[in-house]
Formats: C-alpha cells, sequence, structure tokens
C-alpha cells in the first residue's frame, strides 16, 4: 500500500497563555497543503523494517513516528510486522507538519490494510498519543486549532483557487528555541473570526507570534518573507515555529 503525507500551513499562529502542564495554549488555522507531499510504503513482512529515502531522517527507528505509530496499532490488535519505506520529500524542522503527517498516515493505512474498522474517532485518538499535530492529518481538512493545538473546530476556508508558494531556508528550528522568546498574551480578536475577513485584509490582521523571536536570530527567514510580498503575495508568513515561509498568490 502506498499513501502520501501532505504538509500544513499555519495561517495565524497566536501564543496565548502558558499551561500549568508545561506547555502552551495556541490558536491557529492548520490547513492542508497537498501539493509538497511524502510517499509512504507499508507491505506485510515477516519482521519489522523501515528504510527511508530523500531528507535524512535524525535519530534511531525507536523514535521515528511511523514505526510508532505502527507499534501503537500492534499493541493493541493482533497483525503481522510491516515493511516500511518512508520517501521523504517534506523539511524536517520547518513547522510544515512533516513527521506528523507521516504518522498519521501510517495509522490510517494500517487501518485500512488490515481491516481494523477504527473509527476516526479512535484514530485521532491514537494520533494524539504521537504529537499535538498528529491528530489534525486523520482528517486532513481545514480547522482552528486551540489548547495544546490538537484541539479543532472545522472551519469554512477554500485556497483552492490561490497558490500556495513555500520556501525552506536549511535552518532547524526547535521547539525550545521558538517559545524561548515569545511571551504568552491572549488575542482581542479571536482567529476564527479574523480568518473570515478577505484575504487581502489578513496582511495587517493576521500573524505569527514566533516571528518576533525568530526573525531577529535568523534574518534570511524573514527576508525569505519580505520577498513573497515583493514577488506579489497576497499574504505571507512563517508556518508553525519556522523555519519554512510561504506565500498565498492570485493563480
Amino acid at each position: 500500500m502506498v499513501v502520501y503525507p501532505n504538509a500544513k500551513i499555519n495561517i495565524g499562529l497566536n501564543v496565548v497563555e502558558k499551561r500549568e502542564d508545561g506547555f502552551h495554549s495556541i490558536e491557529s488555522i492548520l490547513y492542508p497543503v497537498e501539493e509538497l507531499f511524502d510517499v509512504l510504503e507499508i507491505m506485510k513482512h515477516s519482521q519489522l523494517e523501515y528504510t527511508s529515502t530523500g531528507v535524512v531522517i535524525p535519530g534511531d527507528i525507536d523514535s521515528n513516528l511511523c514505526v510508532k505509530a505502527f507499534q501503537l496499532i500492534k499493541n493493541d490488535f493482533d497483525i503481522p510486522n510491516v515493511k516500511i519505506h518512508l520517501q521523504k520529500n517534506i523539511p524536517i524542522g520547518a513547522g510544515l507538519g512533516g513527521g506528523s503527517s507521516d504518522a498519521s498516515f501510517m495509522l490510517k493505512a494500517l487501518n485500512e490494510l488490515f481491516e481494523l474498522a477504527l473509527t476516526t474517532a479512535q484514530l485521532i485518538s491514537y494520533a494524539k498519543k504521537l504529537g499535538s499535530d498528529c491528530a489534525f492529518f486523520i482528517e486532513n481538512k481545514p480547522v482552528y486549532a486551540f489548547n495544546k493545538g490538537d484541539d479543532f473546530e472545522m472551519i469554512d476556508i477554500d485556497l483552492s483557487s490561490y497558490e500556495i508558494r513555500i520556501e525552506c531556508p536549511e535552518i532547524h528550528i526547535g521547539t525550545k528555541e521558538a517559545y524561548a522568546g515569545v511571551i504568552p498574551v491572549f488575542s482581542e480578536v479571536n482567529l476564527k473570526k479574523l480568518i473570515q475577513q478577505p484575504i487581502d485584509e489578513w496582511k495587517s490582521s493576521i500573524k505569527n507570534d514566533f516571528e518576533k523571536s525568530i526573525f531577529p536570530k535568523h534574518s534570511e527567514i524573514e527576508e525569505l518573507k519580505q520577498n513573497m510580498y515583493l514577488n506579489g503575495a497576497i499574504f505571507a508568513s512563517m508556518t508553525g515555529s519556522g523555519s519554512a515561509v510561504f506565500g498565498i498568490f492570485n493563480q
């Protein structure tokens, strides 16, 4: 079985508070970008085997999210081992959700391959155990994300008539670095309302809080955003905690 885990972008990202559990509460719009995707192949095998090509993935096999997704399902179901191959195209540590997408598409593929009849709600529950962004890729539709970023409300937004361009410098932004310079502040206007404005008004009202701390340290990321506007973008932003920058253009 072959599936195609896609990337996502964050349209706006507000860090609203530091939680008692050590995490942060955020609000963001998550939007799937199907034009940028990995290729994940899974087949039944005598033993668990994992290989990858393309973008180099750091860490050992036990820390790999695809393998973790498999182990999560195997703990609850009597399924055979699999051979996994991942052609990694989505840049790592760029705010595009590639690893999370791989994990969720792995869950969905196992559900189909072994006819487990897991519901969407069950798949989301498994995905949340793997990471905050993972649950988004189960339904893979635009959502308003809140709390730790893994609670969702479906929203009506369609960018299919626009072109989304993504630029990704060879810079890895760690989560700790990203949050270090952010001061949580409750938003005066909920992002869910702001996103309903005409897209040409987003530039003046929708922001990514991580840009304040990331841009002074990595000026080339800010330059990518500025170049998006110079080249005619209607809206441009860093996605997630970076380092990728996207622009929305008229086709």
